[in-house]
Protein backbone atom coordinates (compact mmCIF):
# COMPACT_ATOMS: atom_id res chain seq x y z
CA UNK A 1 0.00 0.00 0.00
CA UNK A 2 1.42 3.06 -1.09
CA UNK A 3 2.17 6.38 1.87
CA UNK A 4 -0.60 8.14 2.60
CA UNK A 5 -3.37 6.08 0.69
CA UNK A 6 -6.52 5.77 1.93
CA UNK A 7 -7.53 2.80 3.48
CA UNK A 8 -10.15 1.34 0.58
CA UNK A 9 -11.21 -2.63 2.01
CA UNK A 10 -13.51 -3.89 3.60
CA UNK A 11 -14.55 -3.28 7.70
CA UNK A 12 -14.15 -6.77 8.18
CA UNK A 13 -10.41 -6.44 6.48
CA UNK A 14 -9.62 -3.27 9.26
CA UNK A 15 -11.19 -5.85 12.03
CA UNK A 16 -9.39 -8.55 10.99
CA UNK A 17 -5.95 -6.72 11.14
CA UNK A 18 -6.39 -5.33 14.19
CA UNK A 19 -6.93 -8.66 15.80
CA UNK A 20 -3.65 -10.26 14.18
CA UNK A 21 -1.87 -7.07 14.55
CA UNK A 22 0.60 -6.33 17.66
CA UNK A 23 0.45 -2.74 18.86
CA UNK A 24 1.65 -0.57 21.90
CA UNK A 25 -0.40 2.82 23.48
CA UNK A 26 2.31 5.76 22.81
CA UNK A 27 -0.05 8.27 24.16
CA UNK A 28 -3.88 9.32 25.07
CA UNK A 29 -4.34 12.92 25.12
CA UNK A 30 -7.35 15.43 25.45
CA UNK A 31 -7.27 18.60 23.14
CA UNK A 32 -10.18 21.00 22.88
CA UNK A 33 -9.51 23.67 19.99
CA UNK A 34 -10.93 27.32 19.64
CA UNK A 35 -14.26 27.78 16.79
CA UNK A 36 -12.96 29.22 13.61
CA UNK A 37 -9.25 27.68 14.27
CA UNK A 38 -7.18 26.51 11.10
CA UNK A 39 -3.70 25.21 10.31
CA UNK A 40 -1.32 22.81 9.17
CA UNK A 41 1.02 20.25 11.00
CA UNK A 42 3.00 17.23 11.16
CA UNK A 43 1.49 14.62 12.82
CA UNK A 44 3.13 11.95 15.42
CA UNK A 45 5.52 9.45 14.31
CA UNK A 46 2.95 6.69 15.40
CA UNK A 47 -0.75 6.52 13.93
CA UNK A 48 -3.81 7.03 15.63
CA UNK A 49 -7.17 7.37 16.30
CA UNK A 50 -9.04 10.53 16.67
CA UNK A 51 -12.47 9.93 19.11
CA UNK A 52 -14.75 13.07 18.95
CA UNK A 53 -16.32 14.34 21.86
CA UNK A 54 -17.83 17.73 21.39
CA UNK A 55 -17.61 20.60 17.74
CA UNK A 56 -16.99 19.84 14.20
CA UNK A 57 -13.20 19.58 12.66
CA UNK A 58 -12.38 19.04 8.84
CA UNK A 59 -8.93 17.05 8.67
CA UNK A 60 -7.25 16.70 5.12
CA UNK A 61 -4.54 13.65 4.54
CA UNK A 62 -3.06 14.18 0.59
CA UNK A 63 -5.93 16.02 -0.67
CA UNK A 64 -8.85 13.37 1.27
CA UNK A 65 -10.45 15.36 3.80
CA UNK A 66 -12.92 14.33 6.09
CA UNK A 67 -15.20 15.62 8.42
CA UNK A 68 -14.91 14.90 11.45
CA UNK A 69 -17.32 14.82 14.61
CA UNK A 70 -19.10 13.19 16.97
CA UNK A 71 -20.65 9.71 15.40
CA UNK A 72 -17.59 9.54 13.33
CA UNK A 73 -14.16 8.52 14.63
CA UNK A 74 -11.00 9.14 12.04
CA UNK A 75 -7.69 7.28 11.88
CA UNK A 76 -4.42 9.46 10.60
CA UNK A 77 -1.17 8.24 9.39
CA UNK A 78 2.02 8.67 10.60
CA UNK A 79 4.55 11.54 9.96
CA UNK A 80 2.50 13.07 7.64
CA UNK A 81 1.28 16.94 6.76
CA UNK A 82 -1.98 16.93 7.67
CA UNK A 83 -4.50 20.13 7.53
CA UNK A 84 -7.25 20.90 9.79
CA UNK A 85 -9.67 23.71 10.39
CA UNK A 86 -12.92 23.66 13.14
CA UNK A 87 -16.03 24.34 11.54
CA UNK A 88 -19.07 26.30 13.18
CA UNK A 89 -19.47 28.10 16.35
CA UNK A 90 -18.12 25.55 19.03
CA UNK A 91 -15.12 24.62 20.10
CA UNK A 92 -13.68 21.53 18.51
CA UNK A 93 -13.07 18.67 21.59
CA UNK A 94 -11.02 15.32 20.96
CA UNK A 95 -9.45 12.29 22.40
CA UNK A 96 -6.14 10.97 20.35
CA UNK A 97 -4.98 7.76 20.87
CA UNK A 98 -1.36 7.05 19.15
CA UNK A 99 -0.48 3.89 19.21
CA UNK A 100 2.81 1.73 17.44
CA UNK A 101 2.68 -1.54 15.74
CA UNK A 102 4.72 -4.25 15.62
CA UNK A 103 5.15 -7.35 13.07
CA UNK A 104 2.08 -6.12 11.00
CA UNK A 105 1.32 -8.42 8.51
CA UNK A 106 0.52 -7.32 4.58
CA UNK A 107 -0.77 -6.04 2.78
CA UNK A 108 -2.47 -3.03 5.48
CA UNK A 109 0.22 -0.58 7.33
CA UNK A 110 -1.87 1.08 9.23
CA UNK A 111 1.03 4.15 9.82
CA UNK A 112 0.47 4.65 5.98
CA UNK A 113 -3.35 4.65 6.14
CA UNK A 114 -5.95 7.16 6.82
CA UNK A 115 -9.70 5.92 7.08
CA UNK A 116 -12.84 7.38 9.00
CA UNK A 117 -15.75 4.61 10.80
CA UNK A 118 -19.34 6.22 11.32
CA UNK A 119 -20.00 5.10 14.60
CA UNK A 120 -23.43 6.90 15.54
CA UNK A 121 -23.98 7.63 19.11
CA UNK A 122 -23.00 5.32 21.68
CA UNK A 123 -22.86 6.00 25.74
CA UNK A 124 -20.45 2.64 26.20
CA UNK A 125 -18.03 4.54 23.90
CA UNK A 126 -17.84 7.31 25.30
CA UNK A 127 -17.67 6.14 28.81
CA UNK A 128 -14.50 3.81 27.71
CA UNK A 129 -12.70 6.85 26.39
CA UNK A 130 -13.23 8.91 29.48
CA UNK A 131 -11.79 5.79 31.48
CA UNK A 132 -9.22 5.75 29.18
CA UNK A 133 -7.74 9.03 29.44
CA UNK A 134 -8.38 8.76 33.30
CA UNK A 135 -6.14 5.84 33.61
CA UNK A 136 -3.40 6.52 30.96
CA UNK A 137 -2.63 9.34 32.82
CA UNK A 138 -1.39 7.47 36.05
CA UNK A 139 2.11 6.49 36.91
CA UNK A 140 2.93 2.86 36.99
CA UNK A 141 2.85 -0.87 35.19
CA UNK A 142 -1.00 -1.32 36.16
CA UNK A 143 -2.12 1.95 34.84
CA UNK A 144 0.42 0.80 31.37
CA UNK A 145 -1.59 -2.73 31.83
CA UNK A 146 -5.09 -0.64 32.18
CA UNK A 147 -4.40 1.78 29.35
CA UNK A 148 -3.70 -1.18 26.74
CA UNK A 149 -7.08 -3.04 27.81
CA UNK A 150 -8.71 -0.31 28.05
CA UNK A 151 -7.87 0.50 24.61
CA UNK A 152 -8.68 -2.58 23.01
CA UNK A 153 -11.98 -2.66 24.61
CA UNK A 154 -12.51 1.34 22.74
CA UNK A 155 -11.76 -0.48 19.64
CA UNK A 156 -14.20 -3.64 20.30
CA UNK A 157 -16.98 -0.87 21.11
CA UNK A 158 -16.08 1.46 17.63
CA UNK A 159 -16.23 -1.65 15.47
CA UNK A 160 -19.51 -2.98 17.12
CA UNK A 161 -20.57 0.64 16.52
CA UNK A 162 -19.65 0.82 12.78
CA UNK A 163 -21.49 -3.09 12.44
CA UNK A 164 -24.71 -1.65 13.63
CA UNK A 165 -24.90 1.52 11.70
CA UNK A 166 -24.97 -1.05 8.43
CA UNK A 167 -27.31 -3.45 7.06
CA UNK A 168 -24.69 -6.18 7.47
CA UNK A 169 -25.10 -6.15 10.93
CA UNK A 170 -28.84 -6.27 10.75
CA UNK A 171 -29.15 -9.41 12.55
CA UNK A 172 -26.57 -9.06 15.24
CA UNK A 173 -27.84 -5.66 16.45
CA UNK A 174 -31.50 -7.34 16.75
CA UNK A 175 -30.25 -10.28 18.62
CA UNK A 176 -28.09 -8.04 21.05
CA UNK A 177 -31.23 -5.33 21.55
CA UNK A 178 -33.53 -8.08 22.08
CA UNK A 179 -31.18 -9.89 24.56
CA UNK A 180 -31.23 -6.78 26.27
CA UNK A 181 -34.78 -6.07 26.49
CA UNK A 182 -35.37 -9.96 27.94
CA UNK A 183 -32.84 -9.57 30.92
CA UNK A 184 -34.12 -5.69 31.48
CA UNK A 185 -37.77 -6.14 30.65
CA UNK A 186 -38.48 -5.06 34.31
CA UNK A 187 -36.42 -1.84 34.22
CA UNK A 188 -37.52 1.75 32.62
CA UNK A 189 -36.99 1.42 29.25
CA UNK A 190 -37.53 3.59 26.48
CA UNK A 191 -36.60 2.78 22.94
CA UNK A 192 -34.04 6.24 22.81
CA UNK A 193 -32.59 5.12 25.80
CA UNK A 194 -32.06 1.16 24.14
CA UNK A 195 -30.78 2.90 20.63
CA UNK A 196 -28.32 5.27 22.05
CA UNK A 197 -26.78 2.21 24.27
CA UNK A 198 -26.25 0.13 21.09
CA UNK A 199 -24.75 3.05 19.14
CA UNK A 200 -27.74 3.63 16.75
CA UNK A 201 -30.17 6.14 15.95
CA UNK A 202 -34.17 5.63 16.71
CA UNK A 203 -34.99 5.28 12.57
CA UNK A 204 -32.63 2.61 12.43
CA UNK A 205 -33.46 0.39 15.46
CA UNK A 206 -36.95 0.69 14.02
CA UNK A 207 -36.03 -0.79 10.79
CA UNK A 208 -34.27 -3.25 12.14
CA UNK A 209 -36.96 -4.82 14.30
CA UNK A 210 -39.41 -4.23 11.57
CA UNK A 211 -37.11 -6.60 9.37
CA UNK A 212 -36.23 -9.45 12.00
CA UNK A 213 -39.33 -9.39 14.23
CA UNK A 214 -41.98 -7.70 12.23
CA UNK A 215 -42.99 -5.22 14.79
CA UNK A 216 -40.96 -1.60 16.13
CA UNK A 217 -39.49 -2.11 19.28
CA UNK A 218 -41.65 -0.55 21.24
CA UNK A 219 -44.37 -3.30 20.29
CA UNK A 220 -41.88 -5.66 20.97
CA UNK A 221 -40.60 -4.57 24.37
CA UNK A 222 -44.57 -4.04 25.80
CA UNK A 223 -45.27 -8.36 24.05
CA UNK A 224 -42.12 -9.23 25.76
CA UNK A 225 -43.53 -7.81 29.39
CA UNK A 226 -47.10 -8.83 28.77
CA UNK A 227 -46.50 -12.64 27.84
CA UNK A 228 -44.00 -12.61 31.07
CA UNK A 229 -47.07 -11.21 33.19
CA UNK A 230 -49.23 -14.04 31.44
CA UNK A 231 -46.56 -16.58 32.69
CA UNK A 232 -46.70 -14.63 36.44
CA UNK A 233 -50.72 -14.89 36.22
CA UNK A 234 -50.20 -18.60 35.56
CA UNK A 235 -47.37 -19.62 38.05
CA UNK A 236 -47.76 -17.48 40.98
CA UNK A 237 -50.89 -16.41 43.39
CA UNK A 238 -49.13 -12.69 43.04
CA UNK A 239 -51.10 -9.55 43.50
CA UNK A 240 -51.92 -7.70 39.92
CA UNK A 241 -50.43 -4.91 41.03
CA UNK A 242 -47.24 -6.75 42.29
CA UNK A 243 -47.16 -8.61 38.64
CA UNK A 244 -47.64 -5.09 36.89
CA UNK A 245 -44.73 -3.56 38.96
CA UNK A 246 -42.51 -6.84 38.02
CA UNK A 247 -42.76 -6.52 34.36
CA UNK A 248 -42.08 -3.03 34.33
CA UNK A 249 -45.52 -1.17 34.73
CA UNK A 250 -45.68 0.74 38.01
CA UNK A 251 -49.09 1.53 37.19
CA UNK A 252 -51.52 -1.61 37.68
CA UNK A 253 -54.40 0.51 35.67
CA UNK A 254 -52.64 1.00 32.66
CA UNK A 255 -51.38 -2.39 33.13
CA UNK A 256 -54.85 -3.84 33.18
CA UNK A 257 -55.76 -1.68 30.46
CA UNK A 258 -52.94 -3.20 28.06
CA UNK A 259 -53.05 -6.48 29.25
CA UNK A 260 -57.28 -6.27 27.94
CA UNK A 261 -56.37 -4.91 24.96
CA UNK A 262 -53.22 -7.61 23.60
CA UNK A 263 -55.57 -10.81 24.79
CA UNK A 264 -59.04 -9.92 25.11
CA UNK A 265 -59.44 -10.38 28.37
CA UNK A 266 -57.76 -8.10 31.89
CA UNK A 267 -55.56 -10.27 34.33
CA UNK A 268 -58.28 -10.17 36.79
CA UNK A 269 -60.23 -12.58 34.36
CA UNK A 270 -57.31 -14.34 33.28
CA UNK A 271 -57.29 -17.36 35.72
CA UNK A 272 -61.33 -17.98 34.43
CA UNK A 273 -60.17 -18.50 30.34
Amino acid sequence: MKRGETLAIEFNKIVEHFAVTLFQIRGVYRYKISAGSKGTQKTAPYPGFVFPLSGCAEYQFNNTPYLVKPGVVLHGLADATMRKSVIGDGDWEFISVLYETYNEPSPIRLSNTHFSLTVGQSVKLYDLLHRLYTVSDRPGGLSAFQTETLFRQVLEETFLCVRNQTKYGAQELFDSVSEYIHAHYMDDLTISSLAEQHGVNENRLFYIFQKCAGMGPADYLRTYRLNRARDLLVTTSSPIGEIAEQIGYPDALYFSRIFKKHFGVPPSKFWEE
